[in-house]
């Protein structure tokens, strides 16, 4: 017999909710095969089997929240005679517990954020972007695994930050956890109830420190009226922190916007001649970003401000560039995995990282280091033909850049001295940046910078 835990899935991660079992109860599974799916704050992760067995007991239903090291599933050497089904959300969910939230799709749209999953939630990247889960923000030392808040309620960090934002009091929140314990799913049965108009929640917190404690606590939620022919759909796991993050990101940091328009003529000559050698030799195609990529990291060795994230009353410059790349998940939620010091690669290890965290992403294999740790965020919304997209700064960076639609226009060129007119790829770079870190003529001069490096590299060379 063995029992397999809740794996610890980041330094700073202390509980986790199951979303899938890809085994019941009576089923063999092998060692390294997928066993369940887990959902944490900073990124859902399927995790494989440590040992090959039979599933004897499953302990934890789909549904349910638990700390890292509680056990999960019992393996046996043999076939359990007469096992009983495995347990289902709806069948141990004492009464009154919500439904088990569906776990998120595991088919992914790339190109863009994200999410990132980011200081506060996973982040999750820009809401705007069609990718990424916002990037997390360098992993914290380890947290209890429970926090006590007034009163005497033990409050894990993911329940006692939901409780602050929405400003609840604990007290008035019935448990449905081991020993009454309050859950994330406790939680957010009362800010649906809010958000439904239904029964009133727990009392809100009465004093002002606990309004104070967190920056984003939301006024009470506008009930929308139904009618006929509408449908209800509940936020999944990873939206709710998507919007979480975002949400708070508006509310810390003053958001200011710089774009500029950049001819890419001479990456589009490049890319259309390697192009076809390029995804012999490396299995995938080239596109537009990881040009981008690149001339973003040269010039954010000149522009340091720019690669920071704000530190209490500081900005911490870093002295690496670790770039996250907004991922779409499925129109679902956004993920900024991280490819990081981007500034000691070239463009092709460039693109095969972003590559390769774009289908681990996919198929939910990313872990908690992939999010960590950003300093920079690329949000490519290009692939639609966007004009200009005006992303949200993932926490705790100081700015975002949208990369836009590519496409042939008429532009003014110089040949020889005498001004013509040629048809050239073109598009936009939109910067969303945080004032508090740096002014306008700072930002302006980046933007220029990066232009400067697209349109006048030997890309060609590069390659």
């Amino acid at each position: 017999m063995a029992d397999v835990v809740m794996p610890q899935l980041g330094e700073s991660v202390t509980e986790g909710t199951i979303t899938k079992w890809f085994k019941q109860v009576g089923e063999h599974v092998a060692e390294d095969e997928t066993l369940f799916e887990v959902s944490t704050d900073k990124v859902d992760s399927e995790v494989p089997s440590p040992a090959t067995g039979y599933v004897a007991e499953i302990k934890v239903p789909e549904g349910e929240t638990v700390d890292v090291g509680t056990v999960l599933v019992v393996l046996s050497d043999q076939p359990p005679s007469g096992g009983s089904a495995a347990p289902s959300a709806e069948a141990d969910a004492p009464a009154g517990a919500p439904p088990a939230a569906e776990p998120p799709a595991p088919e992914l749209a790339v190109e863009a954020a994200p999410v990132p999953v980011v200081a506060a939630p996973p982040p999750v990247t820009p809401a705007s972007a069609p990718v990424a889960a916002p990037a997390p923000a360098p992993v914290a030392a380890p947290a209890p695994a429970t926090v006590a808040a007034p009163g005497g309620v033990l409050l894990s960090p993911l329940v006692r930050r939901l409780v602050e934002e929405h400003g609840l009091d604990p007290a008035g929140i019935p448990g449905t956890g081991v020993g009454g314990r309050i859950t994330r799913d406790d939680v957010l049965a009362v800010i649906d109830a809010r958000a439904a108009g239904g029964a009133a929640g727990p009392p809100v917190a009465a004093s002002v420190a606990s309004q104070a404690a967190s920056p984003v606590a939301a006024s009470a939620p506008v009930s929308a009226v139904s009618t006929r022919g509408d449908a209800e759909l509940p936020f999944s796991n990873i939206r709710r922190r998507t919007g979480e993050h975002m949400v708070m990101s508006k509310s810390v940091s003053p958001h200011v916007i710089t774009a500029i328009e950049v001819d890419y003529e001479r990456v589009e000559r490049a890319r259309r001649a390697a192009k076809d050698a390029f995804k012999a030799e490396e299995g995938f195609s080239l596109t537009y970003l990881p040009f981008i990529a690149r001339a973003t990291v040269d010039a954010l060795a000149e522009f340091p401000k720019m690669n920071a994230t704000v530190s209490g009353d500081s900005l911490l410059v870093h002295g690496e560039v670790d770039l996250s790349i907004a991922v779409d998940l499925n129109f679902e939620g956004l993920l900024a995995p991280v490819v990081k010091q981007a500034d000691s690669k070239r463009m092709r290890a460039i693109a095969r990282e972003i590559s390769d965290l774009a289908d681990r992403a996919r198929t939910k294999r990313l872990s908690p280091d992939d999010l960590a740790g950003g300093t920079f965020t690329l949000s490519n919304s290009g692939s639609y033909g966007t004009l200009f997209v005006a992303p949200i700064i993932n926490q705790p960076q100081v700015a975002i850049m949208s990369t836009d639609g590519i496409r042939r226009r008429p532009v003014v060129v110089e040949i020889d001295g005498t001004e013509s007119i040629a048809i050239h790829s073109v598009g936009v770079l939109t910067l969303s940046w945080d004032h508090r870190a740096f002014d306008g003529a700072y930002a302006a001069a980046f933007m220029r910078r990066v232009r400067e490096i697209i349109e006048t590299r030997d890309w060609s060379a590069e390659l």
